[in-house]
Parts: structure tokens; sequence; C-alpha cells
């Protein structure tokens, strides 16, 4: 750790914050507007179960209330979520709205879409995901043109906003298109690999715009923007090559209010492991910036190589010209970054900090990821009578919590630091990425309904 942060008596969060001259309060005391915010949180639940209360089981009025206590507090402690929530909620009302012809909004008609010009290029759920897509693709080339341009990496901040706001919007519009096409339709939309790659994205983004914010730097978007970048071009592949889009029934073992607490804590879990992992790819670029014996970037160069060849592997047990194309266009990306490691270097911040970012990513997934792995097996002993029956994606499940909590503990035990703990959390991502799709595409179990 380098003397100036040691010296300055402050943890290296707060010591970058003061290095780099921000210094905000990492949150202030409620006030007017975080009152306001509560209250209009509490008259929407409110209005949500007098009117669609008949709907809902206990389970879920308990789930409801909750959310607003949570998002409150979420709101409170990183403000520009609470924008975030007013902005997609509006625009998801006047898309419920544009929906319902006669303004009764308990009814509606989805061949409005095609006749709306608002829903059908922009606020429907399959418009809002697509501008999504653009966005985030937009937003990864403006952060890697922002290792030049101060102006590009605050375009990329912006875009990256812009494609969290519309995936946000198309779920919730997704939502209420569902329940449009039948009551035993309607659910939560996180229960296929199309919805929860949406999630994913989201979620990856969100914590990366959050450390972004409290690190006071943008050096790092181009690296969490590839992994981003990564989900949606799968996203687009299967959308379109499958009819992904195409809201389905529920399978039985879905239809459990359990789906709605397991799925976002397990996939905040998957979001926050990746981000460490393009963070650990970073601390090895910065690392590696000056040195001039290449023999050292092979491993490099290999571990991300192979993450770019997932999603040709997961994506068809045939090789198909899409794939090897991203295959080779992901391999020369990493061999591009790894030939301007001296530039890209000098503009991340510090090893200390990378190395922070590191350290609370994984801490704050492996949190949520335990959790999410209790509720899963309380949902198995609701819906299989049994809390545990090694089932490939809960196996795996298991293999990818060991990982962690291996890393963790060496961090906090052992000391570990430096690149073994960044190659670690790197060759992290070839786990999490194996139980994300892996299991579905080679292994059948009980959970071979999210198959590719």
């Amino acid at each position: 750790m380098s003397q100036s942060l040691v010296s300055s008596g402050l943890p290296v969060w707060d010591a970058a914050m003061s290095a780099t001259g921000d210094h905000r309060p990492r949150r202030g005391r409620p006030d007017w507007s975080d009152i306001a915010f509560f209250i209009a949180l509490a008259l929407g639940a409110g209005y949500a179960l007098n009117t669609y209360g008949v709907f809902m089981d206990y389970y879920e009025k308990i789930i409801l209330v909750g959310a607003v206590g949570v998002l409150s507090w979420m709101g409170w402690l990183w403000r520009p979520l609470r924008t975030l929530m007013i902005a997609a909620g509006l625009s998801a009302l006047l898309a419920i709205w544009l929906y319902s012809p006669t303004g009764d909004l308990l009814q509606g008609d989805l061949s409005r879409s095609e006749s709306s010009f608002l829903l059908k290029y922009l606020l429907s759920s399959q418009s809002a995901i697509l501008w999504m897509c653009a966005l985030f693709a937009l937003a990864t080339v403006a952060y890697w043109i922002g290792f030049a341009s101060h102006t590009a990496a605050w375009l990329g901040s912006f875009l990256t906003w812009g494609a969290v706001y519309m995936g946000v919007t198309g779920l919730l519009v997704r939502w209420r298109e569902g329940h449009l096409l039948g009551p035993e339709i309607g659910h939560i939309p996180v229960s296929n690999l199309y919805e929860v790659f949406v999630l994913f994205s989201l979620i990856t983004a969100l914590f990366y715009l959050y450390y972004e914010r409290r690190y006071a730097t943008r050096a790092l978007g181009g690296f969490v923007l590839l992994v981003i970048s990564s989900a949606v071009v799968f996203l687009l592949w299967y959308s379109f090559t499958r009819d992904a889009y195409q809201i389905q029934p529920l399978v039985p073992a879905l239809k459990s209010w359990w789906m709605k607490l397991h799925v976002p804590a397990n996939f905040i879990g998957y979001g926050t492991f990746s981000l460490s992992a393009m963070v650990g790819f970073a601390y090895l670029v910065k690392e590696h910036g000056q040195t001039r014996n290449l023999s050292r970037l092979i491993p490099v160069f290999v571990l991300g190589a192979v993450l770019c060849a997932e999603p040709m592997i997961f994506g068809s047990r045939e090789v198909s010209t899409t794939w090897m194309l991203y295959f080779g266009l992901g391999a020369l990306i990493v061999g591009a970054i790894l030939a301007m490691r001296g530039p890209i270097s000098q503009r991340l911040p510090s090893l200390e900090i990378l190395d922070d970012i590191m350290y609370r990513a994984i801490a704050v997934g492996f949190a949520f990821f335990t959790v999410a792995t209790i509720l899963g097996a309380l949902w198995a002993a609701d819906a299989w009578g049994t809390y545990w029956q090694w089932d490939p994606k809960e196996t795996w499940a298991l293999i990818v919590w060991l990982n962690y909590a291996a890393w963790l503990h060496m961090r906090l035990m052992k000391g570990l630091r430096g690149s073994m703990a960044a190659y670690w959390a790197l060759g992290g991502l070839l786990v999490t990425s194996f139980a994300f799709l892996g299991v579905n595409m080679f292994l059948s179990g009980l959970h071979s309904y999210g198959e590719l």
C-alpha cells in the first residue's frame, strides 16, 4: 500500500476518495426528499394492494410491504438509485396506461404495442430491452475512447445509466405484459434465461456505477462493460434464435413466491463476482503496465481468451459462425488491451484501490449468494420436499460458494493480495459462468427447465 494512503490514517476507501478530491459524504441524514420518496413508495404499495391485492397471496403482500422499506433505504444509501427508480417507474406507468385504451389500468390490449408509436419503438418490454442492449454497446465503446478523452468517459457513464433505465423499464413493463396475456401467465420477470440475462446486466452495471461514483474514477468502465456486452451479445443471440423474448407460462416448480427472493439475491452474487473478475483483469493490466517480458502476459491472455470462448461453448453444441467470430473478436480485444497496457495502466486507479474494489465486490456477492443458497434450499424443500438433492445446479452453486469462501478466507486470514488474488477472481468467473450457463447446457436435473 502506498505511503500516502497509509499515512492518511483513512481506510483505503476513504483515502481513495480524498486522493481524488472527492470529499462528498457516503450518505447524509434523511431529508425531506427521502421522506417524500418513502411516502410515494408507500402510497404506490397501498394502491397496488387495494387494486391488485385479490391476485396476491399472503407472502406476496409481505414482500410488497417489505420492498417499500428496502427501496427507501437503498434510495437513501445511494441517491442516484432513487432517481432511477422514479424515472423507470413513471415510464412503466406510462406504458401501462398506453396499453389501456379505456384508461382502466386493470384492462389492457397487447395489440396496441403495434399501433402506439411510444410502445412500438420505446416502451414495450422488447423495445426497451433492445434499447438497453444498444446503449450498453455504445457505452462500452465510449468508455474505451475515454482513455484518451474525458468527455467520452463521461458519455460512457451517461450511456450506462441510460441502458440501466431502459432495462429496468423493460422488465417492469414485461411484468405487466405477462398479466395482460392471462392471469395464469403473468409473473415476475426473473424466471428464464432471457429475463435473468437482462437482470444480470442491470445488476452488474449498477454495482459498477456505484463503485465508479464512490471511487471517482471512470477508468474501469471499459473493463466491466466488456462482460456486460458479452451478456448482451448472448441475450440477443438467444432472443432471436430461440424466440426467448416471448412470455411463456411458468413451469409448476417456478410458481412460488420463493422465486421473487432467491433469483435476485442469486444474481447480485453473479453480477458482483463478474465485476470483481473484470477488476482483477484491470489489476493485472495495471501491474504489468510497464513490463517488457511478454511471457508474464501469457497467463492473462490465455485466461481472457478462455473466457471469450465460453459463450461459443455454451451457445451451441456445434461450432457456429456467430460464436467463432465472437471468440475471435474477443481474443483480439484481450490482445489489444494487453498490447496497449502501458497507456491504459496510467489511467487506471492505483493497485491498492483496484484490490479494494475487488475485495468489496466479492464480499457483497458472497453475502448475497449465501442468502440465495439458503433461500434456494428452503424453496427446494417447499417444492420437492427436501432441502438438498445434489442436483447439478445445486452442486455447482456449492462449488461457486466454496470458491469465494476460500478467496475471502485467504484474504482475511492469510493476507491474500496482489496478482494471486486477481488471477483467482478472474478464474472465478469461469466457475461462476459454468454454474450459470454450463450446467444448463451440459447437465440435466431438477433445474432442466432452464436449459438452452
